[in-house]
């Protein structure tokens, strides 16, 4: 049975995905990713990797959350995310929590080749199953 993707990606997104991942900062890895965030109110947010050399540097999925946090959304509908080959560029671990701390249920979060063809596509309690989030702790 065939994965079934959301509405793809128009040309216009793609390759604004592909050129964020271009302008990643990644000299000490040499493996650009980008994110494109759509959140629950439609709109589009960006984000590349930024390593430093202490090595403790952003992701590319963390860029497109806090982008899209500093626009007052918190509601993750789509997530893309884009490495530099034909292999799965999955989030990490904290990214995956990131993305949890935002995501709900039908958020869908899709791995896509360095081309921006679709070759994985996740929800979130496939990507970070039996997690914890905020409605794990008491409300203040």
């Amino acid at each position: 049975m065939a994965e079934t993707f959301p509405t793809p990606l128009s040309d216009a997104l793609r390759q604004a995905l592909i050129e964020t991942r271009e302008r990643a900062y990644a000299p000490y890895s040499r493996h650009p990713v980008g994110a494109l965030l759509i959140a629950e109110s439609g709109q589009h947010y960006l984000g590349c990797n930024v390593e430093s050399a202490n090595y403790k540097g952003l992701c590319a999925e963390a860029g497109a959350i806090s982008a899209m946090i500093a626009q007052g959304e918190r509601g993750i509908a789509t997530l893309y995310v884009i490495g530099p080959g034909e292999h799965l560029c999955t989030p990490c671990g904290d990214c995956r929590q990131r993305i949890r701390e935002f995501a709900t249920p039908e958020t869908v979060i899709i791995v896509l080749d360095g081309d921006g063809a679709p070759l994985k596509r996740y929800t979130m309690a496939q990507l970070l199953p039996d997690s914890f989030g905020p409605e794990n702790l008491p409300q203040a």
